[in-house]
Protein backbone atom coordinates (compact mmCIF):
# COMPACT_ATOMS: atom_id res chain seq x y z
CA UNK A 1 0.00 0.00 0.00
CA UNK A 2 1.05 2.95 -0.33
CA UNK A 3 -0.18 7.13 -1.03
CA UNK A 4 -2.70 6.28 1.72
CA UNK A 5 -5.73 9.34 1.94
CA UNK A 6 -8.09 8.92 4.49
CA UNK A 7 -11.33 9.86 3.21
CA UNK A 8 -12.45 10.83 7.07
CA UNK A 9 -10.64 13.35 9.69
CA UNK A 10 -10.02 11.70 12.89
CA UNK A 11 -13.02 13.17 14.65
CA UNK A 12 -15.05 12.36 11.33
CA UNK A 13 -13.87 8.96 11.76
CA UNK A 14 -15.00 9.06 15.85
CA UNK A 15 -18.37 10.04 15.05
CA UNK A 16 -18.63 6.95 12.22
CA UNK A 17 -17.36 4.33 14.73
CA UNK A 18 -20.16 5.33 16.94
CA UNK A 19 -22.98 5.52 14.42
CA UNK A 20 -21.78 1.91 13.11
CA UNK A 21 -21.19 0.61 16.75
CA UNK A 22 -24.75 1.49 17.47
CA UNK A 23 -26.24 0.63 14.72
CA UNK A 24 -25.38 -3.09 14.07
CA UNK A 25 -26.16 -3.59 17.32
CA UNK A 26 -29.28 -2.81 17.60
CA UNK A 27 -30.34 -4.74 14.27
CA UNK A 28 -28.06 -7.43 14.93
CA UNK A 29 -30.00 -7.95 18.15
CA UNK A 30 -33.19 -7.26 16.47
CA UNK A 31 -32.42 -10.08 13.49
CA UNK A 32 -31.08 -12.58 15.95
CA UNK A 33 -33.51 -12.35 18.82
CA UNK A 34 -30.67 -11.54 21.18
CA UNK A 35 -30.63 -9.54 24.17
CA UNK A 36 -28.56 -7.74 25.57
CA UNK A 37 -26.49 -8.08 29.14
CA UNK A 38 -23.26 -7.40 30.95
CA UNK A 39 -20.25 -9.88 31.27
CA UNK A 40 -17.41 -10.58 33.23
CA UNK A 41 -13.71 -8.96 32.34
CA UNK A 42 -12.21 -11.66 34.59
CA UNK A 43 -12.97 -14.85 35.41
CA UNK A 44 -11.27 -17.66 38.12
CA UNK A 45 -8.93 -20.06 36.66
CA UNK A 46 -10.51 -22.71 38.25
CA UNK A 47 -14.22 -22.19 36.78
CA UNK A 48 -13.12 -23.31 33.50
CA UNK A 49 -14.84 -20.85 31.70
CA UNK A 50 -12.17 -18.52 29.66
CA UNK A 51 -11.13 -19.78 26.32
CA UNK A 52 -8.16 -20.59 25.65
CA UNK A 53 -8.35 -20.09 21.92
CA UNK A 54 -5.53 -22.39 20.18
CA UNK A 55 -4.46 -23.73 23.44
CA UNK A 56 -0.99 -21.65 23.71
CA UNK A 57 -1.98 -17.92 24.17
CA UNK A 58 -1.69 -17.16 27.67
CA UNK A 59 -4.30 -15.42 29.54
CA UNK A 60 -3.66 -12.20 31.67
CA UNK A 61 -3.77 -13.33 35.28
CA UNK A 62 -3.36 -11.68 38.43
CA UNK A 63 -3.83 -12.32 42.33
CA UNK A 64 -6.50 -10.39 44.05
CA UNK A 65 -5.70 -8.60 47.56
CA UNK A 66 -8.43 -9.89 49.53
CA UNK A 67 -9.28 -13.60 47.78
CA UNK A 68 -7.18 -16.65 48.56
CA UNK A 69 -6.57 -19.97 46.69
CA UNK A 70 -7.87 -18.05 43.37
CA UNK A 71 -6.46 -16.73 40.32
CA UNK A 72 -8.45 -14.60 38.27
CA UNK A 73 -7.57 -14.39 34.70
CA UNK A 74 -8.77 -11.74 32.09
CA UNK A 75 -11.35 -13.19 29.39
CA UNK A 76 -9.84 -14.09 25.95
CA UNK A 77 -13.38 -14.72 24.98
CA UNK A 78 -16.78 -15.70 26.31
CA UNK A 79 -17.13 -18.65 24.41
CA UNK A 80 -18.23 -20.51 27.73
CA UNK A 81 -19.34 -18.18 29.86
CA UNK A 82 -22.81 -17.12 27.01
CA UNK A 83 -23.53 -20.83 27.37
CA UNK A 84 -23.36 -21.32 30.95
CA UNK A 85 -25.28 -17.47 31.05
CA UNK A 86 -28.02 -19.02 28.78
CA UNK A 87 -29.05 -21.34 31.59
CA UNK A 88 -28.26 -19.22 34.72
CA UNK A 89 -30.38 -16.45 32.75
CA UNK A 90 -32.90 -18.81 31.67
CA UNK A 91 -33.01 -18.69 27.72
CA UNK A 92 -35.41 -20.38 25.84
CA UNK A 93 -34.60 -22.21 22.03
CA UNK A 94 -34.72 -19.80 19.45
CA UNK A 95 -33.61 -16.83 22.08
CA UNK A 96 -30.59 -15.86 23.10
CA UNK A 97 -28.08 -13.32 24.34
CA UNK A 98 -25.41 -10.58 23.00
CA UNK A 99 -22.34 -8.87 25.40
CA UNK A 100 -19.61 -6.25 24.99
CA UNK A 101 -16.50 -8.00 25.41
CA UNK A 102 -12.95 -6.41 25.97
CA UNK A 103 -9.88 -8.90 25.82
CA UNK A 104 -6.35 -8.62 26.31
CA UNK A 105 -4.50 -11.10 24.54
CA UNK A 106 -1.19 -10.67 25.45
CA UNK A 107 1.12 -12.85 22.68
CA UNK A 108 -1.02 -11.71 19.79
CA UNK A 109 1.65 -9.78 17.56
CA UNK A 110 0.18 -6.83 16.10
CA UNK A 111 -0.03 -5.18 12.75
CA UNK A 112 -2.48 -4.04 10.46
CA UNK A 113 -5.44 -5.94 11.43
CA UNK A 114 -4.22 -7.28 15.17
CA UNK A 115 -3.89 -5.80 18.50
CA UNK A 116 -2.90 -6.57 21.77
CA UNK A 117 -6.65 -5.49 22.28
CA UNK A 118 -9.58 -7.14 21.28
CA UNK A 119 -13.04 -5.92 21.42
CA UNK A 120 -16.11 -8.00 19.95
CA UNK A 121 -19.92 -8.69 19.89
CA UNK A 122 -20.14 -11.88 21.92
CA UNK A 123 -23.09 -13.70 20.96
CA UNK A 124 -25.10 -16.76 22.22
CA UNK A 125 -28.64 -18.98 21.13
CA UNK A 126 -30.04 -21.59 23.14
CA UNK A 127 -31.14 -23.88 20.34
CA UNK A 128 -32.53 -28.10 20.39
CA UNK A 129 -30.87 -30.68 19.30
CA UNK A 130 -32.26 -30.85 15.97
CA UNK A 131 -30.74 -27.95 15.06
CA UNK A 132 -27.55 -29.12 15.69
CA UNK A 133 -26.53 -29.44 12.02
CA UNK A 134 -24.89 -27.86 8.84
CA UNK A 135 -27.54 -26.22 7.40
CA UNK A 136 -28.71 -24.35 10.46
CA UNK A 137 -25.43 -23.15 11.04
CA UNK A 138 -25.19 -22.08 7.16
CA UNK A 139 -28.37 -20.04 7.73
CA UNK A 140 -27.30 -18.35 10.83
CA UNK A 141 -24.27 -17.27 8.85
CA UNK A 142 -26.66 -15.92 5.99
CA UNK A 143 -28.48 -13.94 8.39
CA UNK A 144 -25.21 -12.50 10.13
CA UNK A 145 -24.24 -11.58 6.67
CA UNK A 146 -27.62 -9.70 5.66
CA UNK A 147 -26.89 -7.50 8.77
CA UNK A 148 -23.48 -6.34 7.77
CA UNK A 149 -24.68 -5.70 3.90
CA UNK A 150 -27.16 -3.79 5.49
CA UNK A 151 -24.82 -1.64 7.40
CA UNK A 152 -22.94 -0.96 4.43
CA UNK A 153 -26.07 1.03 2.90
CA UNK A 154 -26.49 2.77 6.46
CA UNK A 155 -23.28 3.92 6.60
CA UNK A 156 -22.81 4.97 2.74
CA UNK A 157 -26.01 7.32 3.26
CA UNK A 158 -24.06 9.22 5.90
CA UNK A 159 -20.25 8.46 4.72
CA UNK A 160 -20.60 7.65 0.71
CA UNK A 161 -16.68 8.50 0.45
CA UNK A 162 -15.61 6.23 3.11
CA UNK A 163 -17.97 2.77 2.23
CA UNK A 164 -16.14 0.07 1.57
CA UNK A 165 -18.67 -1.97 -0.71
CA UNK A 166 -18.93 -5.73 -0.34
CA UNK A 167 -20.02 -8.78 -1.99
CA UNK A 168 -23.65 -9.58 -2.39
CA UNK A 169 -23.46 -13.13 -1.12
CA UNK A 170 -21.60 -15.49 0.98
CA UNK A 171 -20.50 -18.34 -0.19
CA UNK A 172 -19.23 -21.85 1.77
CA UNK A 173 -17.02 -23.85 1.58
CA UNK A 174 -15.06 -26.41 4.17
CA UNK A 175 -11.55 -26.14 5.50
CA UNK A 176 -11.02 -29.81 3.28
CA UNK A 177 -12.25 -28.47 -0.14
CA UNK A 178 -10.42 -25.41 0.67
CA UNK A 179 -7.01 -27.53 1.02
CA UNK A 180 -7.98 -29.55 -1.79
CA UNK A 181 -8.34 -26.38 -4.08
CA UNK A 182 -4.82 -25.18 -2.90
CA UNK A 183 -2.49 -27.52 -1.33
CA UNK A 184 0.62 -25.98 -2.13
CA UNK A 185 -0.64 -22.31 -0.50
CA UNK A 186 -0.48 -22.09 3.53
CA UNK A 187 -4.04 -21.68 5.74
CA UNK A 188 -3.43 -17.70 5.83
CA UNK A 189 -2.67 -17.86 1.71
CA UNK A 190 -5.90 -20.27 0.86
CA UNK A 191 -8.13 -17.71 3.09
CA UNK A 192 -6.85 -14.62 1.10
CA UNK A 193 -6.82 -16.73 -2.38
CA UNK A 194 -10.39 -17.34 -1.89
CA UNK A 195 -11.86 -14.35 -0.13
CA UNK A 196 -10.08 -12.97 -2.98
CA UNK A 197 -11.73 -14.83 -5.64
CA UNK A 198 -15.77 -14.52 -3.77
CA UNK A 199 -15.55 -11.10 -1.45
CA UNK A 200 -16.87 -12.98 1.21
CA UNK A 201 -16.69 -16.60 2.07
CA UNK A 202 -17.51 -18.83 5.57
CA UNK A 203 -14.75 -21.47 5.64
CA UNK A 204 -15.81 -24.49 7.47
CA UNK A 205 -15.09 -27.11 9.70
CA UNK A 206 -11.74 -26.10 11.45
CA UNK A 207 -10.30 -28.27 14.07
CA UNK A 208 -9.42 -31.68 12.70
CA UNK A 209 -6.62 -32.39 11.01
CA UNK A 210 -7.05 -31.93 6.88
CA UNK A 211 -6.41 -35.07 4.87
CA UNK A 212 -2.85 -34.67 2.83
CA UNK A 213 -1.91 -32.70 5.63
CA UNK A 214 -0.64 -33.25 9.17
CA UNK A 215 -2.35 -30.16 10.57
CA UNK A 216 -5.87 -28.28 10.55
CA UNK A 217 -6.51 -25.39 8.91
CA UNK A 218 -5.98 -23.93 11.88
CA UNK A 219 -5.91 -24.50 15.62
CA UNK A 220 -9.08 -24.68 18.02
CA UNK A 221 -9.64 -25.34 21.67
CA UNK A 222 -10.96 -28.40 22.20
CA UNK A 223 -14.22 -27.46 24.55
CA UNK A 224 -16.33 -24.91 22.92
CA UNK A 225 -16.87 -25.51 19.07
CA UNK A 226 -17.63 -28.46 17.46
CA UNK A 227 -15.21 -28.93 15.00
CA UNK A 228 -17.74 -30.26 12.31
CA UNK A 229 -20.11 -27.67 12.40
CA UNK A 230 -17.67 -24.53 13.28
CA UNK A 231 -16.42 -21.76 11.03
CA UNK A 232 -14.43 -18.19 10.38
CA UNK A 233 -16.69 -15.53 8.02
CA UNK A 234 -14.05 -13.52 6.05
CA UNK A 235 -14.17 -10.46 3.72
CA UNK A 236 -12.47 -9.13 1.20
CA UNK A 237 -10.45 -5.68 2.08
CA UNK A 238 -9.70 -3.45 -0.67
CA UNK A 239 -7.55 -1.39 1.31
CA UNK A 240 -4.63 -3.45 2.42
CA UNK A 241 -5.70 -6.25 -0.31
CA UNK A 242 -6.22 -9.10 2.38
CA UNK A 243 -8.56 -11.06 3.79
CA UNK A 244 -10.11 -10.35 6.96
CA UNK A 245 -11.52 -12.72 9.25
CA UNK A 246 -14.78 -10.66 10.91
CA UNK A 247 -16.44 -13.66 12.81
CA UNK A 248 -15.75 -16.69 14.52
CA UNK A 249 -18.91 -19.04 15.43
CA UNK A 250 -20.19 -22.18 15.31
CA UNK A 251 -22.51 -24.43 17.14
CA UNK A 252 -21.01 -25.87 20.37
CA UNK A 253 -19.94 -28.89 21.70
CA UNK A 254 -22.23 -31.96 23.15
CA UNK A 255 -21.36 -34.56 25.48
CA UNK A 256 -20.24 -36.37 22.74
CA UNK A 257 -17.70 -34.23 20.39
CA UNK A 258 -16.59 -32.67 23.74
CA UNK A 259 -15.51 -35.98 24.88
CA UNK A 260 -13.94 -37.06 21.79
CA UNK A 261 -12.09 -33.56 21.19
CA UNK A 262 -10.38 -33.66 24.34
CA UNK A 263 -9.28 -37.24 23.76
CA UNK A 264 -8.07 -36.16 20.40
CA UNK A 265 -6.27 -33.20 21.62
CA UNK A 266 -4.69 -34.73 24.98
CA UNK A 267 -6.73 -32.18 27.35
CA UNK A 268 -9.13 -34.93 29.09
CA UNK A 269 -8.07 -33.19 32.43
CA UNK A 270 -9.97 -30.16 31.24
CA UNK A 271 -12.92 -32.57 31.62
CA UNK A 272 -13.07 -32.37 35.45
CA UNK A 273 -13.68 -28.92 35.73
CA UNK A 274 -17.42 -27.97 37.12
CA UNK A 275 -18.00 -25.92 33.61
CA UNK A 276 -17.00 -29.43 31.32
CA UNK A 277 -19.18 -31.69 33.82
CA UNK A 278 -22.06 -29.41 33.23
CA UNK A 279 -21.86 -30.19 29.15
CA UNK A 280 -21.07 -34.35 29.93
CA UNK A 281 -24.56 -34.35 32.26
CA UNK A 282 -26.60 -32.66 29.65
CA UNK A 283 -26.74 -29.62 32.04
CA UNK A 284 -26.40 -26.95 29.61
CA UNK A 285 -28.42 -25.80 26.40
CA UNK A 286 -27.12 -26.92 23.19
CA UNK A 287 -26.15 -23.69 21.51
CA UNK A 288 -24.79 -21.69 18.77
CA UNK A 289 -22.92 -18.61 19.26
CA UNK A 290 -19.64 -16.38 18.18
CA UNK A 291 -18.04 -13.24 17.98
CA UNK A 292 -18.07 -10.54 15.57
CA UNK A 293 -15.15 -7.72 15.87
CA UNK A 294 -16.18 -4.44 16.47
CA UNK A 295 -13.19 -2.38 15.59
CA UNK A 296 -12.47 -4.77 12.43
CA UNK A 297 -16.16 -4.04 11.48
CA UNK A 298 -15.47 -0.81 11.29
CA UNK A 299 -12.41 -1.18 9.80
CA UNK A 300 -14.19 -2.75 7.00
CA UNK A 301 -17.23 -0.68 6.43
CA UNK A 302 -15.02 2.29 6.16
CA UNK A 303 -12.25 0.40 4.31
CA UNK A 304 -9.57 1.67 6.72
CA UNK A 305 -5.85 0.92 6.35
CA UNK A 306 -5.11 -0.19 10.04
CA UNK A 307 -7.12 -1.43 13.18
CA UNK A 308 -5.24 1.39 14.92
CA UNK A 309 -7.38 4.31 13.07
CA UNK A 310 -10.53 2.68 15.02
CA UNK A 311 -9.51 1.39 17.98
CA UNK A 312 -6.86 3.21 20.69
CA UNK A 313 -4.49 0.98 21.81
CA UNK A 314 -0.81 0.18 22.24
CA UNK A 315 1.20 -0.05 19.14
CA UNK A 316 5.34 -0.80 19.07
CA UNK A 317 7.92 1.95 17.37
CA UNK A 318 8.23 0.37 14.50
CA UNK A 319 4.57 0.40 13.61
CA UNK A 320 4.06 3.68 14.59
CA UNK A 321 7.25 4.94 12.72
CA UNK A 322 5.47 3.14 9.40
CA UNK A 323 2.01 4.50 10.00
CA UNK A 324 3.43 8.09 10.33
CA UNK A 325 5.14 7.18 6.85
CA UNK A 326 2.72 5.98 5.59
CA UNK A 327 -0.02 8.58 6.42
CA UNK A 328 -2.41 6.44 8.42
CA UNK A 329 -3.73 8.60 11.57
CA UNK A 330 -3.56 5.89 14.48
CA UNK A 331 -6.04 6.74 17.39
Amino acid sequence: MSHYQPTLSVRQTQKAIKFIRDTFQYEFGKVMHLERISAPLFVSTESGLNDHLSGIERPVSFKALKVKNTTLEVVQSLAKWKRFALKKYGFQNGEGLYTNMNAIRRDEIPDATHSFYVDQWDWERAIPKENRCKDYLEETVRSIFKVIKHMEHEVWYKYPQAVCPLANEVHFLDSQELFDLYPNLSAKEREKEITRRYGCVFIERIGDTLKGSNEPHDQRAADYDDWQLNGDLFFWLPQLEQALELSSMGIRVDEHSLLSQCESSHCCEKLKMPYHQMILHQELPYSIGGGIGQSRLCMLLLNKAHIGEVQASYWPEEILKECDRQNIPLL
